[in-house]
């Protein structure tokens, strides 16, 4: 796309449900996406497994992160570039995160791009309903940490994306999109779905889809929209013009969701 970037974010679920049938959904939903940059939550990589490269073969470079859990368990960043930099970050913030259930760190990689220097951040806090004041937490240590590596550069821009696991009107995301303060900072991150599609719910972990009951029984809470793409701003708004904003993985492939997740994508280019 001359001028712009299409940036992508998706929870894999790792190798719940039919994997074979799902691993067909997620090639295809990806083969038609042409993204530029991915940040994919719940990927197994192990010595037997690597379920990022199943997906999208040896077109793309691929991350993973180095902390995972002893099934494999972790966060991966797919890009059309080599990175410049990769960084990670521990996000075990408190007693109850546990390193065997959940990785607890996030990723960040420096592309160049066609839009100068992009810092691409994959966060993934914990995912416990109770576990708000984790992610809370979580939210603040990623905004100080990204503060840390842009360095008040003002070439730079940041994208945050990841399965955040927490909705809209939660303290984590309201930081992170400049509705409040905690632990003595604010930042501004312009959420795509509400600047895109104002108003549409976007629910991105539902009963629309069924996979999200076949192993654990996830319909006792309401449709929710956790998962998030969000571009860094100034002192006017997001450093990205931001095109468009879609729900990725909500069609069905072969009569299966590639995931228990739907995804989210966005076009991004310059502001002119």
């Amino acid at each position: 796309m001359d001028g712009k970037i299409r940036v992508a974010t998706l929870n894999v679920w790792g190798r719940h449900g039919d994997w074979t049938t799902r691993r067909r959904a997620l090639r295809e939903c990806f083969r038609s996406l042409h993204p530029d940059l991915v940040a994919l939550q719940e990927t197994i990589v192990d010595g037997t497994c690597d379920q990022v490269r199943e997906i999208f073969g040896e077109d793309y470079h691929v991350l993973h992160q180095g902390r995972r859990t002893p099934v494999g368990l972790g966060c991966s960043i797919v890009s059309r570039w080599a990175p410049d930099r990769v960084e990670e970050i521990d996000l075990v913030v408190t007693g109850r995160v546990d390193a065997h259930d959940f990785p607890g760190r996030s990723t960040a990689a420096e592309f160049a791009t066609e839009l100068g220097p992009v810092l691409f951040v994959n966060h993934k806090p914990n995912w416990q309903v109770g576990y708000e004041r984790e992610r809370e937490l979580q939210a603040l240590e990623v905004a100080r940490w990204i503060e840390r590596l842009v360095e008040d550069r003002d070439d730079v821009h940041v994208v945050l994306g990841g399965d955040f696991d927490a909705r809209p009107e939660t303290a984590s995301v309201r930081f992170l999109t400049g509705r409040q303060s905690l632990g003595g900072l604010s930042v501004s991150y312009q959420d795509v779905w509400e600047f895109a599609r104002p108003g549409e719910s976007g629910h991105t972990f539902t009963l629309d889809n069924p996979l999200i009951v076949m192993e654990a029984d996830w319909a006792r809470i309401p449709p929710r929209r956790i998962d998030y793409l969000m571009v860094r701003c100034d002192d006017r708004g997001p450093t990205l013009r931001i095109h468009s904003a879609d729900r990725l993985a909500d069609q069905l492939v072969d009569g299966t969701f590639g995931s228990d997740h739907f995804g989210v994508t966005a076009d991004l280019g310059p502001v002119d």
